[in-house]
């Protein structure tokens, strides 16, 4: 079960109760607050209105429906009379998914680390009737905890202070509005060095134990090793290299990994991943599939390539609708408990496997009877376990006295025999929404491992995601929509929505040679431009010109759990410069860049997906096009032969008899590159300058090898 019937089994009604105004939504993050006794309204003019005409501040709740902590604040607050007459009395409720409305959610979260209230969610802030914040906090238990305000008390001295203070509210609403409405101002010409900059600062942050960067909670934050790899391919960095293998073992040996069924849960609550948060993001699977594909085409390392399988098939077992989209997440709880569905006795592992097995696995799996796992809140070990390996299965296997193979085969049957247990449990709820953003990664990252594993099941995966996002996830106007949910597409697309799209459809084009892939991403960048770019200051705005329901207009830069749309876009304008050779798409990217300078200056590891950008601009990039002849090698083996090299810089277009002419219409430069003597012939382009055309494999692998050892 998924979705809505899932998501809601712990919210059906009591006899007699009624639903509030969220019951008529689609967010299945909404329905789960639909039974509440707090009057709830979906953002909206009518709530606004409404606190316009009692004169109440607005009480905005902004979570999604596999956050942990908002299930408790539910549970603990707003399934509580008290609570409810509190905030129903003195404020007008209104919930927001942060995941159907990103604008919205980025917005506020900036206001509440104006106001010093850090960030995360359940995001919950006191805004005036004209959406001015005043007050913010995230999670909050019901009553005063460790001399710590409870939201009854914290909600009823706001309300007080509505009522005798409000001009000091007031004034620190204006404040914190002006603030929101800053404008990024364009700089000087980037400097080169910037990537050595943003290579250093990972340097001296780098976990040299466990991998990542920082200490607990640790995410995976995949911008960071991508770029690595990038400037390691630039600048020969040994160094970059070693982090990123390091980080990616440690993560695929953690309990951040699931062991059983695949996919990366959220984030390690501890240095060493092996306590996570138990979510899993589609955008996690998404990016850390592109990072492990990559990283297995750099080193060759086996463990990589299978880690990126294993997640894609994951994605495609549970994670895939059956209209062709991929679902947005699946829940960290189960009945309640945080990771139950995940988590094992010893006894139940011993129970169900044989003896010689389950003494082998209970040892490469570290499973004890007092368990590995400690629970949040009391600190207490529950005799549950997280599956993980406490050291290289070689190790292990060196100890135990058997073979490395014999130890995989092992492994391997335990995993078929437990997860068939497990799937006999209560399933978390898996929020069946389908995002255009998210969708456009995921199709990135089915796309390109296509290429690097050679396998026709994930290009087509991501074609029908693709097709069914063009073709019912756009309005009359062919603007994208953002959301997808029980046959109706909405919310107006955001500037991440196209920025992704157009990387999914650009990485599509690479994996199909299909250019009506090619010019979706060219059309979708002219919609992007129209009514996302600023004329004045240049870059993409969050929210289109037509949003006219925020109190400012933003940009992202920061790239963090996800890429920011401005630093995806600047990659995709190279890549479209590259690709079709209209150099208005680089003039763009040149004026979003001079936005990143001021910011590059401050803290460049801030923005790794925007360095690996300049690294694809100020690294040996080229353009390879392969026109197809009747005589010599097929065309395919020349392209399968690039997708066997990592070549993060370079772009690879094919051009044969059933696609030339379109081709030719989004790629002019293709017009006149064709075969040679009948022979398939492969032009190497760089800088809109081309090389004599080779033919073969051979030549073409030669040519671009002596020209990375000039570079």
């Amino acid at each position: 079960m998924t979705g809505l019937e899932e998501g809601n089994r712990d919210a059906e009604p009591d006899s007699g109760r009624v639903p509030n105004r969220l019951i008529s939504e689609v967010s299945p993050y909404l329905l789960q607050h639909a039974w509440n006794p707090v009057g709830w309204y979906a953002w909206g003019n009518e709530a606004f209105a409404r606190a316009e005409e009692e004169d109440k501040p607005v009480f905005l709740s902004i979570g999604y429906a596999t956050c942990h902590w908002c299930h408790v604040m539910e549970r603990e607050s707003f399934e509580d009379p008290k609570v409810a007459r509190i905030i129903n009395s003195l404020f007008v409720p209104v919930k927001v998914d942060r995941e159907e409305r990103p604008d919205l959610d980025s917005l506020y979260m900036m206001a509440s680390q104006v106001l010093s209230a850090g960030g995360g969610w359940p995001l919950n802030v006191i805004i005036t009737p004209d959406k001015k914040p005043f007050f913010a906090m995230t999670y909050i238990p019901r009553e005063r905890r460790f001399g710590t305000p409870g939201i009854i008390e914290i909600l009823t001295e706001i309300g007080r202070m509505w009522r005798e203070s409000r001009p000091e509210l007031l004034e620190t609403a204006g404040s914190v509005a002006e603030s929101l409405s800053k404008i990024q101002k364009r700089g000087g010409m980037l400097r080169r060095n910037i990537p050595d900059a943003g290579f250093e600062e990972l340097f001296l942050r780098f976990d040299k134990i466990n991998g990542g960067f920082g200490n607990a909670p640790k995410f995976p934050l995949p911008q960071n090793l991508l770029f690595l790899l990038r400037y390691s391919h630039l600048k020969r960095e040994g160094r970059a290299v070693r982090m990123t293998e390091k980080t990616l073992r440690s993560m695929a040996m953690g309990g951040i990994y699931d062991q059983l069924g695949s996919g990366f849960h959220r984030y390690s609550t501890d240095s060493r991943w092996l306590v996570p948060h138990f979510e899993k993001m589609l955008y996690d699977q998404a990016s850390l599939v592109m990072l492990y594909a990559e990283a297995y085409q750099a080193t060759g390392n086996e463990l990589f390539g299978k880690i990126a399988t294993e997640c894609l098939e994951y994605v495609l077992r549970e994670m895939t609708a059956p209209e062709g989209g991929f679902f947005s997440a699946q829940d960290a709880d189960t009945e309640g408990e945080e990771g139950g569905y995940y988590l094992w006795t010893k006894k139940e592992v011993e129970n169900l496997l044989e003896k010689e097995t389950a003494g082998i696995v209970t040892g490469v799996w570290h499973l004890t009877t007092a368990g590995n796992y400690i629970d949040p809140v009391t600190g207490e070990r529950t005799g549950k376990n997280i599956l993980h390996f406490p050291r290289e299965p070689e190790d292990f296997a060196s100890r135990m006295g058997i073979t490395v193979e014999r130890l995989s085969t092992i492994l391997s049957n335990a995993r078929s025999v437990l997860l068939t247990a497990r799937q006999d449990r209560h399933p978390p709820l898996t929020d069946d929404k389908i995002l255009a953003d998210w969708n456009g990664l995921m199709i990135a990252a089915f796309a390109g491992a296509s290429r690097v594993f050679d396998e026709p099941r994930y290009r087509d995966a991501a074609g029908r995601a693709a097709g069914f996002i063009l073709a019912t996830m756009r309005d009359s106007d062919g603007q994208i929509l953002h959301r997808y949910r029980n046959g109706q597409a909405g919310i107006t697309g955001q500037a991440a929505d196209y920025a992704f799209l157009i990387f999914g459809l650009t990485e599509l084009y690479m994996a199909t040679f299909d250019p009506a892939y090619l010019s979706s991403a060219v059309e979708l960048e002219g919609h992007f431009y129209s009514q996302f770019w600023d004329p004045v200051h240049g870059g993409y705005f969050t929210a289109p010109g037509t949003q006219d329901d925020l109190i400012a207009r933003q940009k992202e830069f920061y790239d963090g759990a996800l890429p920011s749309p401005n630093s995806v876009a600047f990659t995709n304008l190279l890549r479209l410069t590259m690709l079709t050779g209209n150099t208005s798409f680089e003039k763009r990217a040149s004026d979003l860049a001079r936005l990143y300078t001021g910011l590059l200056e401050q803290s460049p590891a801030g923005y790794t997906f925007f360095l690996s950008g300049l690294c694809l601009l100020f690294g040996p990039s080229s353009e390879i096009v392969i026109s197809e002849g009747p005589e010599g090698d097929p065309a395919k083996n020349i392209a399968d032969a690039l997708n066997t090299r990592y070549l993060p810089f370079t772009v690879v277009l094919l051009k044969n008899s059933g696609n030339e002419n379109a081709l030719a219409t989004i790629a002019p430069f293709t017009r006149e590159m064709s075969p040679i003597d009948r022979k398939t012939a492969a032009y190497v382009c760089s800088r809109h300058a081309c090389s004599v055309p080779v033919t073969g494999v051979k030549e073409l692998l030669e040519s671009i090898e002596m020209r990375t050892v000039q570079e």
